[in-house]
Formats: C-alpha cells, structure tokens, sequence
C-alpha cells in the first residue's frame, strides 16, 4: 500500500503580508494514521524540498496528540523536508492520494496542471482521493470521464463559509472552499463548525476542517481496504 501525500509550496496569505502554507494537524494525523496501518508514504509538493508551514498551525492550541508526536520525530520532519517535486511522481506508481489543507492549497495546487492530472488519472484508475479542510479546492478543474467537473453530483465537504468568517480570511482566499463546491455542482453537506465531518462518495473523500483529518485519513484506509 503506496499513499502519496501533497503539500503546498504556496506561503503567502494574500496581499495581507502574512506567512500560509500547510496545517501542521492536516498533516500530522493522517501521517500517523497511513504510517500505523503499514503504508508506505511517498510525500510531495510542487516546488519539492520544504513546504511552507501556517504559522498559526503551531499555536498551543492548534496542538493535538499527532502533532506532538510529529515534533518529536526527527525521521517524520527529515522526509518532510525533503518533499518531492510533483513533475517528478507517477500517478501509475500509487495506490492513493491524500492532500492536507491549510489555507495555501487555494493558491498553488488548486490551479496546478500537474497536481489536476494525479486527480484525475488516480480516480480514473479506481484509486480513492482524499482532500481535508480547505484542500478540497484542488478539485476545482478536475474534471470526470465526460468533462463534467469531478464533483458535480458527488457529496463532498470542505472548510465552510461561517468557519472562513471566524477566521476572518473570508475576503483574502481567492475563492471560497464551499461555494466553489457548490458551483461545481457538489451535493456540499457539513457539520457544526470545528466539529468532524466526512463526505465518502465512492474513491473521493473530503473532510470539513483540521478536526476532521483523522477520520478522512481512516476514510481513505476503508476506500483501500474495499
């Protein structure tokens, strides 16, 4: 069992002149979660090398028990640092794709052709996508065998609109995670803000916020399993 992991390489929050990037907990908890059931983890970014971390991911209470663990584990932040190039992964090589959030996906991965293909070429080989928080924006221009978008009709979650606000980032992202789902014709479903939620349709997973990228990360496992 082969899972690639796709981080940003995108650092900036906008024209707001602070730091973005990946959300360490995003990151973290499904690392853990493939690592613990035996997966072999391949881990990349389009720029490769070290992805940006969100500063705000570090605050004390952003922190959970992955995260500490990850601070803990030399071996974990070496490959982290080290992260692939996309131009350099094969999709054909694996088994599933998982992408943390963070507020930098928006962005870069959303609008990488390379990063759309993977999409693309995995669920189209009956290999499960995974996106938590607001990495579900990488599926804006993916598109379905017959050109429609990939999640038109498919029930999927992502970083919601009152969660965006309470942040107070709503006007700085360059789209809003649900709304675009919504455009795309996603069937968007939710849970209380903060709280876990999953939306499993078929091979494509998603996950509301860092809450929820524990269970996403297990979702993908079941996808393989089945």
């Amino acid at each position: 069992m082969k899972i690639l992991m796709v981080l940003t390489s995108h650092d900036r929050l906008g024209d707001t002149g602070r730091k973005t990037g990946f959300w360490l907990e995003e990151f973290a908890a499904p690392y853990y979660v493939f690592k613990d059931a035996g997966a072999e983890l391949v881990l990349a970014s389009p720029a490769g090398g070290q992805p940006p971390l969100d500063p705000k991911s570090s605050d004390p209470d952003a922190q959970t028990e992955a995260t500490r663990r990850f601070d803990a584990d030399a071996e974990a932040q070496a490959r982290l640092a080290a992260t692939v190039p996309l131009a350099q992964v094969d999709a054909a090589e694996h088994d599933a794709v998982f992408y943390p959030g963070g507020h930098g996906p928006l962005w870069d991965l959303a609008e990488d052709r390379r990063s759309i293909s993977l999409i693309e070429t995995l669920l189209a080989a009956g290999k499960p996508v995974a996106a938590v928080c607001h990495a579900p924006g990488v599926l804006r221009h993916a598109k379905a065998a017959d050109g429609r978008p990939l999640v038109a009709g498919r029930h999927v979650t992502g970083f919601s609109d009152t969660e965006e606000r309470a942040v107070q980032l709503e006007k700085v992202v360059p789209f809003l995670v649900e709304d675009e789902l919504k455009r795309l014709g996603g069937h968007y479903t939710r849970g209380p803000d903060w709280a876990v939620h999953v939306a499993s349709d078929g091979l494509l997973i998603t996950g509301q916020n860092p809450a929820s990228s524990e269970a996403a990360a297990r979702a993908l496992l079941a996808a393989l399993e089945n």
